[in-house]
């Protein structure tokens, strides 16, 4: 059986649905992405969809590096901070330069 659930981000009320049993777990998740977002948005300034895009690509990023490191032997587990930083500069350069023509239609 499907319950729905209101959940708020950035201020905004979504509907949606999922079984009873994962009720915490979405509301969970929900008030991550609204902390995460908050989070971006003021480091960036960034709004709407580029905000929803830098979240989820933060996001996927540190999915992706915990999944890595879960099956990374320990001496395979160092990370190069400064290498990290470069690629997600180069990552939010490149969303800049995608979204950019996003922008003039609001």
């Amino acid at each position: 059986m499907t319950s729905t659930l209101d959940i708020k981000i950035q201020g905004r009320e979504y509907r949606v649905a999922c079984a009873p049993e994962e009720i915490d777990a979405l509301q969970a998740a929900a008030a991550l992405l609204d902390a995460r977002m908050n989070e971006i948005a003021k480091a960036t300034r960034s709004t709407g969809e580029r905000l929803a895009v830098m979240t989820a690509l933060n996001l996927a990023h540190e999915l992706n590096s915990a999944r890595q490191n879960a099956t990374a032997s320990p001496t395979d587990q160092a990370v190069d901070a400064g290498e990290t930083l470069r690629r997600i500069h180069a990552i939010e350069a490149r969303l800049d330069e995608v979204l950019a023509p996003q922008e003039k239609l609001f």
